[in-house]
Protein backbone atom coordinates (compact mmCIF):
# COMPACT_ATOMS: atom_id res chain seq x y z
CA UNK A 1 0.00 0.00 0.00
CA UNK A 2 1.32 3.45 -0.90
CA UNK A 3 1.46 6.03 1.85
CA UNK A 4 -0.28 9.34 1.21
CA UNK A 5 0.88 12.53 2.87
CA UNK A 6 -0.65 15.60 1.27
CA UNK A 7 -2.32 18.73 2.59
CA UNK A 8 -4.05 21.68 0.94
CA UNK A 9 -4.53 24.92 2.87
CA UNK A 10 -5.96 28.22 1.77
CA UNK A 11 -5.69 31.28 3.97
CA UNK A 12 -4.11 34.68 4.55
CA UNK A 13 -0.56 35.60 5.48
CA UNK A 14 -0.68 37.13 8.99
CA UNK A 15 2.89 38.46 9.30
CA UNK A 16 5.78 39.14 6.98
CA UNK A 17 7.40 35.76 6.12
CA UNK A 18 10.73 35.00 7.78
CA UNK A 19 13.61 33.97 5.54
CA UNK A 20 16.69 32.22 6.89
CA UNK A 21 19.61 30.27 5.51
CA UNK A 22 20.46 26.84 6.91
CA UNK A 23 24.05 25.83 7.72
CA UNK A 24 24.03 23.87 4.46
CA UNK A 25 23.32 27.12 2.59
CA UNK A 26 19.76 26.11 1.71
CA UNK A 27 17.17 28.93 1.90
CA UNK A 28 14.02 28.55 4.02
CA UNK A 29 11.05 30.91 4.20
CA UNK A 30 8.40 30.40 6.89
CA UNK A 31 4.99 31.83 6.06
CA UNK A 32 2.59 32.38 8.98
CA UNK A 33 -0.86 31.48 7.64
CA UNK A 34 -4.36 31.97 9.11
CA UNK A 35 -7.07 29.61 7.84
CA UNK A 36 -10.71 30.42 8.54
CA UNK A 37 -13.49 27.89 8.98
CA UNK A 38 -17.18 28.78 9.14
CA UNK A 39 -19.68 26.22 10.39
CA UNK A 40 -22.97 25.84 12.24
CA UNK A 41 -22.70 24.55 15.78
CA UNK A 42 -25.20 22.19 17.43
CA UNK A 43 -27.51 25.13 18.25
CA UNK A 44 -27.55 26.17 14.57
CA UNK A 45 -25.51 29.31 15.16
CA UNK A 46 -22.86 30.16 12.56
CA UNK A 47 -19.45 30.01 14.21
CA UNK A 48 -16.06 31.14 12.98
CA UNK A 49 -12.90 29.25 13.81
CA UNK A 50 -9.39 30.41 12.92
CA UNK A 51 -6.36 28.13 12.85
CA UNK A 52 -2.79 29.38 12.53
CA UNK A 53 -0.07 27.41 10.74
CA UNK A 54 3.57 27.97 9.88
CA UNK A 55 4.31 26.84 6.34
CA UNK A 56 7.93 26.22 5.34
CA UNK A 57 9.13 26.75 1.77
CA UNK A 58 12.61 25.91 0.54
CA UNK A 59 15.08 27.01 -2.15
CA UNK A 60 13.76 29.07 -5.06
CA UNK A 61 10.20 28.77 -3.82
CA UNK A 62 11.34 30.36 -0.54
CA UNK A 63 12.73 33.36 -2.42
CA UNK A 64 9.52 33.78 -4.43
CA UNK A 65 7.38 33.54 -1.27
CA UNK A 66 9.48 36.08 0.58
CA UNK A 67 8.94 38.49 -2.30
CA UNK A 68 5.26 37.81 -3.07
CA UNK A 69 3.71 36.99 0.35
CA UNK A 70 3.17 40.27 2.22
CA UNK A 71 0.88 40.46 5.23
CA UNK A 72 -2.75 40.05 4.18
CA UNK A 73 -2.18 38.20 0.90
CA UNK A 74 -4.27 35.11 0.30
CA UNK A 75 -2.39 31.99 -0.73
CA UNK A 76 -3.16 28.35 -1.46
CA UNK A 77 -0.55 25.83 -0.32
CA UNK A 78 -0.20 22.27 -1.52
CA UNK A 79 2.31 20.35 0.53
CA UNK A 80 2.98 17.62 3.02
CA UNK A 81 3.22 17.14 6.76
CA UNK A 82 6.52 16.41 8.45
CA UNK A 83 6.94 15.36 12.05
CA UNK A 84 10.01 16.53 13.94
CA UNK A 85 11.12 14.75 17.10
CA UNK A 86 13.76 15.76 19.64
CA UNK A 87 14.87 15.20 23.20
CA UNK A 88 14.80 17.98 25.79
CA UNK A 89 17.63 18.49 28.28
CA UNK A 90 15.45 16.69 30.84
CA UNK A 91 15.28 13.64 28.55
CA UNK A 92 11.64 14.08 27.49
CA UNK A 93 10.72 13.34 23.91
CA UNK A 94 8.97 16.23 22.14
CA UNK A 95 7.47 16.43 18.68
CA UNK A 96 5.66 18.80 16.37
CA UNK A 97 4.16 18.59 12.91
CA UNK A 98 5.27 21.09 10.27
CA UNK A 99 3.77 21.91 6.89
CA UNK A 100 6.26 21.71 4.03
CA UNK A 101 5.01 23.53 0.92
CA UNK A 102 5.58 21.94 -2.44
CA UNK A 103 3.46 24.44 -4.39
CA UNK A 104 2.17 27.92 -3.49
CA UNK A 105 -0.48 29.79 -5.46
CA UNK A 106 -0.72 33.53 -4.88
CA UNK A 107 -4.19 35.05 -4.76
CA UNK A 108 -4.99 38.55 -5.99
CA UNK A 109 -3.74 41.05 -3.42
CA UNK A 110 -5.29 44.48 -3.00
CA UNK A 111 -4.71 46.40 0.21
CA UNK A 112 -5.96 49.83 1.23
CA UNK A 113 -3.79 52.87 1.84
CA UNK A 114 -4.29 55.36 4.68
CA UNK A 115 -7.10 57.11 2.75
CA UNK A 116 -9.04 53.88 2.27
CA UNK A 117 -8.35 53.65 -1.46
CA UNK A 118 -7.47 50.30 -2.97
CA UNK A 119 -3.76 50.02 -3.58
CA UNK A 120 -1.95 47.05 -5.08
CA UNK A 121 1.68 46.03 -4.74
CA UNK A 122 2.38 47.51 -8.16
CA UNK A 123 0.72 50.80 -7.20
CA UNK A 124 2.85 51.11 -4.09
CA UNK A 125 5.97 51.02 -6.22
CA UNK A 126 4.67 53.12 -9.12
CA UNK A 127 2.44 55.58 -7.25
CA UNK A 128 -1.33 55.91 -6.80
CA UNK A 129 -2.11 57.15 -10.33
CA UNK A 130 -3.42 53.86 -11.70
CA UNK A 131 -5.63 53.26 -8.64
CA UNK A 132 -7.13 56.73 -9.07
CA UNK A 133 -7.95 55.98 -12.70
CA UNK A 134 -9.92 52.89 -11.75
CA UNK A 135 -7.61 50.54 -13.65
CA UNK A 136 -6.93 47.02 -12.35
CA UNK A 137 -4.43 46.94 -9.50
CA UNK A 138 -2.09 44.58 -11.35
CA UNK A 139 -1.82 44.44 -15.10
CA UNK A 140 -2.07 41.11 -16.85
CA UNK A 141 1.62 41.38 -17.63
CA UNK A 142 2.49 41.87 -13.95
CA UNK A 143 0.26 38.96 -12.89
CA UNK A 144 1.81 36.70 -15.53
CA UNK A 145 5.31 37.72 -14.47
CA UNK A 146 4.49 36.91 -10.84
CA UNK A 147 2.98 33.53 -11.73
CA UNK A 148 5.84 32.70 -14.10
CA UNK A 149 8.39 33.46 -11.38
CA UNK A 150 6.59 31.23 -8.90
CA UNK A 151 6.18 28.44 -11.47
CA UNK A 152 9.85 28.65 -12.43
CA UNK A 153 10.85 28.40 -8.78
CA UNK A 154 8.65 25.33 -8.28
CA UNK A 155 9.99 23.74 -11.49
CA UNK A 156 13.61 24.29 -10.41
CA UNK A 157 12.82 22.62 -7.09
CA UNK A 158 11.33 19.59 -8.83
CA UNK A 159 14.21 19.28 -11.32
CA UNK A 160 16.88 19.62 -8.64
CA UNK A 161 17.98 16.90 -6.28
CA UNK A 162 15.34 15.57 -3.96
CA UNK A 163 16.10 17.07 -0.57
CA UNK A 164 14.50 15.63 2.55
CA UNK A 165 13.74 18.11 5.29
Amino acid sequence: MNALNQIILEGNVVRQPEKRVLQSGFKVCTIPLAVNRHYRNTEGVTTDEVSFFDVDTYGNLAEACEKWCPTGRGIRVVGRLKQERWQTEEGKTKSRVKIIAEHVEFKYFNKKDSTGNAKSEANEKEGPASADLGTPALTKKQKLAMLAEAAAAAQKEQEGEEVNF
